[in-house]
């Protein structure tokens, strides 16, 4: 009677279990504050649709920086928002393991002619299940901390996605006007030529050249107006926009390059505080130790009934009494309950020594790329650009002196155009190195928050079957 009124008080407290007011979507929403800098949105009401579309257009007055692009994907991304219903879900079987089991009705009633012969009826309800509920409780928490920081590791995964496509579609674009100039530069030419050849004073040969050049640069062109297309459709996927919003205003050209590189002497070490993977295989590991300790105390008796009960016979009054369930372990003595439990904890901790190695790694190895992306950057900025305006600089003045013809000063144009597009294409992978450099130090890129969950144990308490 100790026992059942312990759990029935246990029972009776954990009752008052109830949902959190932003179903612990606020974890999240600083998080993604502290990494991104920019505000994530959980859309669940009219009111909430209505500010987020007031926010949208208010962005969307203005020519879209790198920083305007994440806010309207943290804002729009119908990903996201399908992504931030993980966490009513679990927070739901959180309230759930607060609940404890419903009480049970067994009623029996036998006739024997027109005579009732029996009559049996009992209240029960699972004792064990009720006195195992912190446990439960404990263990879903944990579960439910996870899923936070799958979500916020989702969240900052598509900030860092859309953040790289507004650096492609800045620098398509710019790709696209300086291909226009070439294209402009080489119909020019070709024009040239066609009239000094019908005067005879252009050889058919040169000629041809001049036009084939044409032909080469208007493919160009049209190669890089479908890339600024597609670059810009890629951002407008990851920023949730369409219709209206498709007007959107990017900036003319990429932000120039920084006065010096990042340090990266201490990424290795806040990759391992800050990473998000790394702290979810952590609680991941936690939580299935704490799933092995319930596992082997509910090893052999793996249901209890305890309730009260009262009986009639014939026309004799009730009698009162208790009713009492137990699961005899006959052949099933849980050992395969156990030996599945101790290998998910050894899998589950070899996962975190190869999720801190993965991160160790991965942040060396962009850090690299980001160090190579600027380096070679700058060489062009520095180097190859003024070295070609030098170039051009003295092909005018040999033009103005008549020592150099119209044709090798449009051929010396092309040149530099290619130049600048050379410098952009380096500082548009810069960018991207930098944008991803800075991700790596919360989470890896990629991986779905389905994959993710599936690799999470199971919460059943049932041995039936096993």
């Amino acid at each position: 009677m100790r026992t059942a009124t312990v759990a029935m008080a246990t029972l009776l407290l954990a009752g008052c279990a109830t949902f959190s007011e932003d179903g612990g979507f606020g974890t999240v929403q600083r998080t993604v504050k502290e990494r991104t800098g920019q505000d994530a949105r959980w859309v669940r009401t009219d009111d909430d649709a209505n500010s987020v579309r007031a926010r949208t257009r208010e962005i969307l007055g203005r020519p879209l920086t790198a920083d305007d692009a994440v806010q309207l994907a943290l804002l729009n991304n119908p990903g996201l928002q399908a992504t931030y219903a993980e966490l009513g879900i679990s927070e739901a079987d959180l309230v759930q393991a607060g609940r404890g089991p419903n009480l049970r009705l067994h009623w029996l009633r036998t006739k024997f002619g027109n005579d009732v012969t029996k009559v049996e009826e009992s209240f029960s309800f699972d004792l064990l299940g009720v006195l195992l509920m912190p446990l439960r409780q404990k263990m879903e928490a944990r579960r439910f901390e996870r899923v936070q920081a799958d979500v916020t590791a989702e969240v900052i995964r598509v900030a860092s996605e859309t953040r790289k496509a507004w650096v492609h579609a800045v620098a398509a674009a710019q790709a696209e006007h300086y291909m226009g100039q070439v294209k402009d530069a080489a119909d020019a030419g070709s024009e040239l030529a066609r009239r000094m050849a019908a005067v005879g004073n252009w050889s058919k040969l040169n000629q041809m050249r001049e036009q084939a050049f044409y032909a080469d640069a208007a493919a160009q062109l049209a190669r890089a107006r479908n890339e600024a297309h597609a670059a810009r459709e890629r951002f407008a996927r990851l920023a949730g926009l369409w219709g209206e919003d498709l007007a959107f205003r990017l900036p003319e050209r990429l932000s120039d390059l920084p006065a010096a590189p990042r340090d990266g002497g201490e990424l290795e070490a806040r990759a391992m505080e800050q990473r998000l993977d790394v702290r979810a295989a952590k609680r991941e590991a936690e939580w299935v130790a704490e799933s092995l300790g319930l596992t082997k105390a509910t090893r052999f008796i793996n249901a209890l009934e305890l309730g009260r009960a009262r009986t009639k016979e014939g026309q004799d009054g009730f009698s009162y009494g208790y009713v009492v369930g137990v699961e005899i372990p006959i052949f099933d003595w849980g050992t395969a309950r156990v030996a599945r439990a101790e290998a998910t904890y050894m899998q589950a901790a070899h996962r975190v020594a190869q999720v801190a190695i993965d991160a160790r790694s991965e942040v060396r190895e962009l850090y690299g790329a980001y160090r190579t992306a600027y380096d070679l950057t700058r060489h062009y900025r520095d180097e190859v650009v003024p070295l070609r305006k030098r170039i051009s600089d003295e092909m005018l003045l040999r033009y103005n002196g008549m020592l150099a013809s119209v044709f090798e000063l449009l051929a010396d144009s092309r040149e530099q155009v290619a130049a600048v597009n050379s410098y952009l294409g380096t500082l548009r992978e810069f960018w991207i190195a930098d944008a991803e450099l800075q991700a790596s130090l919360s989470g890896r890129a990629g991986g779905g928050m389905a994959a993710k969950s599936a690799d999470m144990p199971s919460l059943s308490m049932g041995g039936r079957g096993h």
